[in-house]
């Protein structure tokens, strides 16, 4: 009477506590950790201070409406909106003050629970938020916002807007190509299965690689 085989376990590296669970089902946590976090109030701090100098700077050196020509379309004007970024809106000042604020919560929530799904999302989430701070507190404190970036052609903006737009870019850029990268992987993975899994020339033993024919050989005349 035989004794049954052994159980073999398939123990996985790199997975769960009980070095049972594969990899493939391992859960990792997506949570946004200290380091995100930190780079996060650096780079949003950062995109506030910057934008906030320099709304100082036009406000205490050109009157409303005065305007200073840089080079070609471009040219610093003062002017002050009560809307959103480029202008939009600008007749509902409680409004926008209220979705900027929801909007701002909304990305903290959501860096909260996915801040280490990429390493992009600190920078790219911090230029968004910094920048809808930092025209959300001129909106509370002084009902609008300067805008003095003007290339006659668009509407003006200042740093904050350039921020949010170059932000979000930014995270769509990421995301996108964070979602090409499986898909690679898979079609990769596919391919080189299905090579495997092809069946073998006459002679060559099962699972070995499929070798390619040799050139046909032309046979040298005897003497």
């Amino acid at each position: 009477m035989s004794e049954p085989l052994p159980k073999v376990v398939d123990v996985r590296m790199g997975a769960t506590t009980d070095a049972l669970t594969p990899v493939s089902a391992a859960e990792r946590s997506l949570a946004a950790g200290p380091l995100q976090w930190l780079g996060l109030v650096a780079v949003a701090f950062a995109a506030v201070f910057a934008d906030q100098i320099t709304k100082h700077v036009v406000s205490d050196n050109l009157s409303l409406d005065e305007g200073l020509h840089v080079a070609g379309p471009f040219s610093i004007h003062h002017v002050q909106n009560s809307g959103i970024a480029f202008g939009l809106f600008a007749s509902a000042t409680v409004v926008v003050i209220v979705l900027t604020a929801v909007a701002v919560g909304w990305m903290l929530l959501f860096f909260a629970r996915s801040g280490a799904r990429h390493p992009i999302l600190p920078a790219a989430l911090g230029l968004v938020i910094g920048g809808s701070l930092s025209n959300l507190v001129d909106r509370v404190r002084l009902g609008h916002v300067t805008d003095f970036l003007d290339f006659r052609y668009w509407p003006a903006f200042n740093l904050a807007d350039s921020f949010i737009v170059i932000g979000v870019l930014v995270l769509f850029a990421s995301l996108l190509i964070n979602d090409r990268e499986p898909r690679r992987r898979a079609s990769v993975t596919g391919a080189v299965r299905r090579r495997r899994s092809a069946p073998p020339f006459a002679g060559e033993p099962p699972g070995s690689p499929p070798s390619t024919p040799s050139p046909a050989r032309r046979d040298r005349p005897l003497g």
